[in-house]
């Protein structure tokens, strides 16, 4: 099914089959702008005993049919395009589908040089929508026998193997094919096909890739990932890992030909989908911004830098399946300090084992509520850690430097994540998007990235960006419009000035000018107070700050800002807690801290 270009889209029904749940959106023209009018859901079917994923992808748009009243499915037919049959009450102008169930996008790179070409690899992969299983290079320390051991054991969806400059030496890149063909590696989904492998390496190494892979792999050439040192071209291998995951992955998944053939645009993995949407939002923005998305596996944690987009997936960090990792990696202390009462540390344990075994359940009691919201803070701030070590400027680059580039330019291998210069954090996932208050989501975010100066937060209402992201590829107004309108909810703004002093003396001195001729609020922030003002969606009011001698709002220490400020759902929250965040290492100091912050957001209310 395809949909006529010349054809303005008024209707769109678009699902994301996810591994558990298949959601389904029905989006319609209203006027001159497009929303988000109904939603449905079903359990994915692409295990047994249906293994076919179109059951559940039918049952989540009868669901729409049935709240919307419009006549969409015609037996297991989608009914294009709408009105066709004279009554406009029948039938859309285009379905559209992302996909992650069945684990996914799950890919091996391989690189010579494991900080340089190994580690753009991953970022392309990364950046495509897939897990990296492994990343192997010439030089990470593991034994040809050890390689072709990994290799042969991983069963990956698809290989990407890249190394070396153009023009530059073909032996290591070479060898690392010699090893892939030597472990003769089979894919995880249909055994009687050719692994997909995409070679984006030293062109002049293309004819001998050839030789040794083209017999044993699916083999995709396409241009060099690094074709100089100082520049990285991941464009055209995300295209083709896109294209390769409908051939190859997707078309061996139960039920997906039938999908594909219903699909008016490509499918694509709900990971780039969501990447998409971040990137189109904060292009067409002019902002820097920060996503994060935290399931019961894992969590992906995406940026837009100065126009750079980065993806990571932690995917031992997550709420359910995960949570034990979480506890493994964060330690049992850093769980404890976001804990507002006192607690055995074996309970802990025991609480969060038992979330393992029974991932569906919800927080019955207040008690369960903290100590999970306590362990999303350690996943989301741990999450943030392992894409700040990837969002990086080139490595193994010698840059030339002015003296103006000194504050512009990244230096070799920096992280790109830059606190101070970013302008919106946009949560999703269970833990943030579903928070009986939504006071408690701006709080998590707050809490794990530590925002500096001044910084919005909000959160995805019901999880429609991968709807969204792969819309932007048919009508790219329709996703913008839904994105601003429908899916964003927006919780405030964060003020938090950067700096160190006791507990009580002057932080900084505010005053808030509220729209409309409402009254000014005068104040001084003492250094571990929060504060918060109510600002309603879509109002705006000046924030003057006029900090302490050390501290720093983002002009210098001691230098007052005047910032508007938006507000939200929340409002406007004026942080003073140390930057960076020192909790009290005492218990009964630490739980009072906490319940003295809590108190003043009226976090969890009596």
């Amino acid at each position: 099914m395809t949909s006529d270009p010349r054809r303005p889209l008024r209707t769109i029904v678009a699902t994301d089959c996810g591994s558990t749940t298949t959601k389904a959106i029905l989006i319609e023209r209203v006027g001159d702008e497009y929303r988000q009018t109904y939603r449905g859901e079903a359990p994915t079917t692409v295990e047994a005993p249906f293994e076919d994923v179109t059951r559940g992808v039918l049952n989540a748009i009868a669901e729409i049919e049935e709240l919307s009243g419009r006549k969409i499915l015609d037996g297991e037919k989608i009914i294009t395009p709408s009105g066709a049959s004279g009554d406009p009450k029948v039938g859309v102008d285009i379905y559209i589908s992302t996909s992650s169930a069945g684990g996914g996008l799950q890919m091996m790179v391989a690189g010579v040089v494991q900080s340089m070409t190994a580690e753009s690899a991953q970022r392309c992969a990364l950046g495509a929508g897939a897990i990296v299983m492994d990343v192997l290079a010439s030089n990470d320390g593991r034994l040809p026998h050890e390689k072709i051991e990994r290799i042969r054991s991983l069963r990956p969806d698809m290989i990407l193997l890249s190394g070396g400059t153009d023009g530059g030496t073909v032996t290591h890149v070479v060898e690392m094919a010699e090893y892939i063909a030597a472990a003769e590696p089979r894919p995880r989904l249909g055994m009687s096909y050719n692994l997909p492998l995409i070679y984006a390496g030293n062109k002049d190494a293309r004819s001998r890739i050839s030789e040794i892979l083209g017999k044993k792999t699916a083999l995709t050439i396409t241009e060099n990932l690094r074709p100089v040192l100082e520049r990285e071209n991941l464009g055209p291998a995300r295209a083709k890992i896109h294209d390769l995951f409908l051939e190859h992955v997707m078309a061996q998944a139960p039920g997906y030909k039938k999908l594909i053939s219903w699909a008016g645009a490509p499918i694509m993995p709900t990971p780039a989908a969501v990447g998409l949407i971040m990137e189109t939002v904060a292009k067409k923005q002019g902002i820097n911004l920060i996503g994060v998305d935290i399931g019961g596996a894992t969590t992906d944690v995406f940026s837009v830098f100065h126009g750079i987009f980065n993806r990571t997936v932690s995917a031992n960090l997550g709420m359910s399946y995960s949570i034990s990792n979480v506890l493994a990696e964060a330690t049992l202390d850093n769980i404890m300090r976001w804990v507002p009462f006192s607690i055995d540390e074996q309970d802990l344990r025991n609480r969060i084992k038992n979330k393992m075994i029974r991932p569906t359940t919800v927080p019955q009691t207040l008690d369960e509520l903290q100590i999970e919201q306590a362990i999303a803070r350690e996943a989301l701030r741990l999450a943030l850690i392992h894409h700040k070590s990837l969002a990086t400027g080139l490595k193994g680059v010698q840059q030339v430097r002015s003296i103006s580039d000194v504050f512009e330019q990244t230096a070799s291998g920096k992280t790109l994540v830059d606190m101070l210069k970013l302008d919106l954090i946009v949560g999703s996932g269970g833990i943030l998007s579903h928070a009986p208050r939504r006071v408690q989501s701006f709080l998590m975010m707050v809490d794990a990235y530590e925002p500096l100066g001044f910084t919005e937060l909000a959160v995805d209402s019901i999880f429609m960006m991968p709807h969204l992201g792969v819309l932007s590829t048919v009508n790219e107004q329709a996703a913008t419009d839904v994105f601003v309108r429908d899916c964003l909810i927006h919780l405030g703004t964060c003020v938090a000035p950067i700096g160190q002093g006791a507990r009580g003396a002057r932080c900084a001195d505010y005053t808030i000018t509220f729209p409309s001729g409402r009254e000014l609020v005068k104040g001084t922030l003492a250094f571990g107070e929060v504060r918060l003002f109510p600002l309603a969606v879509g109002e705006e009011a000046t924030v003057a700050m006029a900090p302490a001698r050390s501290v720093d709002l983002g002009a210098g220490k001691g230098v007052p800002v005047e910032r508007r400020a938006r507000g939200g759902v929340v409002g406007v929250m004026l942080d003073g807690r140390e930057r960076p965040l020192q909790l009290p290492t005492q218990t009964d100091e630490r739980v009072r801290a906490l319940k003295h912050w809590h108190a003043a957001l009226n976090l969890y209310p009596e």
